[in-house]
């Protein structure tokens, strides 16, 4: 089956003009219209399609005829003038159309005749302009794009009231592809990799983001690298050589800087306020979220706010749920024994190194058991571990530290540092599960920049994390007079792509439609993954987690082509899973209680999975597959 574009799917839920809405017209379009009613002054009711207008005539005509027309002025009322004689009923379409052309005297090749054909079956108006403009961009189709999905672009265009421009229609035509996104991204990054010319920096810094879109786990992977490093510096039994050039490591990564030592590299980073924290609250809430935060602050502490503090910070630890409970109960003895001493300014300090020993030797330790955990604040263990060596850092930054860190040891001619990643990303593999590909996806659909610049507008997140997405500097490239030809033919094409997924998604009243393209690599296995979610919106505009259908076209190295059809009623889920790989029920059979327990942790009930296989390798619609009755379908179903 090929579902190379969700455009099917994606027309039948076109927003629609109702009947009784007002048919909005431009000057100098052309639509075919019959008459329906005359008036006294020239004046006309005229039948398009299932509206009615009415409109000045420049000519007398005959009730019940109908006629191309165009529009001649619209303010202050609509005024049409006749361009084609009178069509009867026994005229084909072919005729109307060719009569049509030589009236505007238009072009007859094969794309004109398809584009007008097109527009009068949809009873759509079009100027002569647009109609020029359809034809060259039809002559000029992109690989991979068909014309029917071309065609109804067109129409998605001049229904929606788009800008009629061909940056809009190859966004949309673009938009609704399936695959090929990976591959879009990659001829980009090899010609950013190849050729010279233009700005180097700009260049640079986008190869670099496709870089790590390519990586999405990556991250993970630094963590590991990361809390390993972290045990051999702590571990007494550990050499000095061994010590010292896990301390390079970390120097070349940015992690630590170049004036840390063996005896300092703990504490080298720590640069916090001089003020103290002469108030602190005592409420059941701590004051702070990173472990980083928390020491800093504890070390700020005057001595008459200590006891308050103390407490803040049994809370702290009680609520981290990154901490096992014996390591809990170590922290919360080592502040006990503190309590018993009296509260001077080198006894705090000791504290806060002995908390930071712990925490540290703690986060390394549970950084691989709890890889994709986080707690209620967002925090993994290896963002708290990062914390405690370098708190001035935000996440963006310590992810790219982290993954540089990957990139140091990678380029390492050590065996013992080869042989470290090839662990790390073993473990990280091992590990993944679904939070591990919701991670992923996130991280993904954050690079590329697809909320750019709905973030821009309501002035969320960081700037300069902003403007390290792939879509800003995407624009930045376009807009170099400089960039090569090639290099911009490549970035328009990723660009359409995004700004597909804006153009493709949108709302029918309380009806919404949402698609995304996530590009996905998963330890040298490359997947393209187009997420297509209808639902409705509740009247407080927040989404309706009750009602939804939900379409995965996915694209994968083993499974090849699949796609999942999920519908949710009433928060019951049935999921019809297309595919022609055999056997494949016997694998969906043995996670079947997987998923249901998954569901039921997001209160849903999994009503029953069906695998299928297409119907056949010709052209078909997901939507044709799904509404048919499942009895009639081959494969197997299992109820739940």
């Amino acid at each position: 089956m090929n579902f190379s574009t969700f455009n099917a799917v994606q027309t039948n839920t076109s927003q629609q003009v109702p009947a009784n809405q007002p048919l909005s017209l431009r000057q100098d379009q052309v639509f075919h219209g019959t008459i329906k009613q005359l008036y006294p002054n020239q004046m006309a009711e005229v039948q398009v399609g299932n509206q009615k207008l009415m409109a000045k005539l420049e000519v007398p005509l005959k009730l019940g005829d109908a006629h191309f027309f165009q529009v001649t002025a619209t303010n202050p009322q609509t005024e049409l003038k006749v361009i084609t004689g009178p069509m009867s009923q026994s005229m084909t379409s072919g005729q109307q159309m060719s009569q049509l052309l030589e009236t505007m005297n238009l072009p007859k090749s094969n794309e004109m005749q398809q584009v007008l054909s097109h527009f009068m079956k949809a009873q759509l108006p079009l100027a002569k302009e647009q109609l020029l403009a359809a034809e060259s961009w039809m002559k000029n189709l992109p690989a991979g794009v068909d014309k029917n999905s071309a065609l109804q672009a067109l129409q998605r265009m001049v229904e929606m009231k788009m800008p009629f421009t061909n940056t809009v229609f190859q966004a949309l035509t673009q938009g609704i592809k399936t695959d090929g996104m990976s591959a879009n991204l990659a001829n980009l990054a090899q010609l950013l990799a190849n050729q010279s010319g233009g700005n180097e920096a700009i260049k640079s810094s986008l190869l670099q983001q496709i870089d790590q879109l390519a990586k999405p786990l990556n991250n993970e992977t630094g963590g590991i690298l990361l809390a390993r490093a972290t045990q051999n510096l702590m571990d007494n039994n550990s050499s000095i050589a061994s010590k010292l050039q896990t301390l390079t490591v970390l120097k070349d990564a940015g992690i630590l800087p170049q004036n840390a030592t063996l005896q300092n590299w703990q504490t080298v980073n720590q640069q916090g306020s001089q003020q103290s924290v002469n108030q602190v609250q005592t409420t059941a809430t701590p004051l702070f979220k990173e472990a980083g935060q928390m020491l800093q602050q504890l070390g700020q502490t005057s001595s008459e706010q200590i006891k308050p503090m103390l407490e803040q910070v049994r809370v702290w630890i009680n609520n981290e749920s990154l901490l096992s409970s014996t390591q809990k109960q170590q922290l919360q003895q080592l502040l006990t024994r503190f309590e018993q001493i009296p509260a001077s300014k080198q006894a705090v300090e000791a504290l806060v190194n002995q908390l930071r020993q712990q925490l540290t030797n703690a986060y390394s330790e549970n950084v691989t058991p709890r890889l994709f955990m986080q707690n209620d604040q967002g925090f993994s263990a290896k963002d708290q571990l990062f914390t405690l060596l370098k708190p001035d850092a935000n996440l963006p930054v310590a992810d790219q530290l982290l993954r540089n860190l990957v990139k140091v040891t990678a380029d390492s001619p050590q065996p013992v540092m080869q042989s470290a990643l090839t662990q790390a990303e073993g473990q990280v593999q091992a590990a993944v599960d679904g939070r591990a590909m919701e991670q992923a996806i996130k991280t993904v659909l954050k690079g590329l920049g697809v909320s750019y610049e709905a973030t821009l507008a309501n002035k969320a997140g960081d700037i300069q994390a902003i403007a390290q997405q792939i879509k800003p500097q995407l624009l930045a490239l376009l807009q170099d007079v400089q960039t090569p030809a090639a290099i911009k033919d490549a970035a328009e094409m990723v660009m359409a792509r995004l700004n597909g997924m804006q153009l493709t998604s949108g709302e029918n009243g309380h009806q919404h439609q949402l698609v995304m393209q996530v590009p996905l690599n998963f330890f040298g296995k490359k997947m393209d993954a187009t997420l297509q979610w209808n639902g409705r919106m509740k009247e407080d505009g927040k989404i309706d987690a009750n009602f939804a259908r939900i379409l995965f076209y996915l694209n994968m190295e083993t499974l090849q082509q699949t796609v999942i059809d999920m519908q949710v009623q009433n928060r019951v889920v049935t999921i019809n899973i297309y595919n022609d790989m055999p056997n494949l029920d016997s694998l969906a059979t043995s996670l079947k209680g997987t998923l249901k327990s998954g569901l039921l942790e997001k209160e849903y009930t999994l009503s029953g999975l069906f695998i299928k296989p297409f119907a056949d390798q010709g052209e078909k619609t997901v939507t044709k597959l799904s509404n048919q009755r499942e009895d009639e379908q081959g494969g197997v179903d299992i109820r739940v």
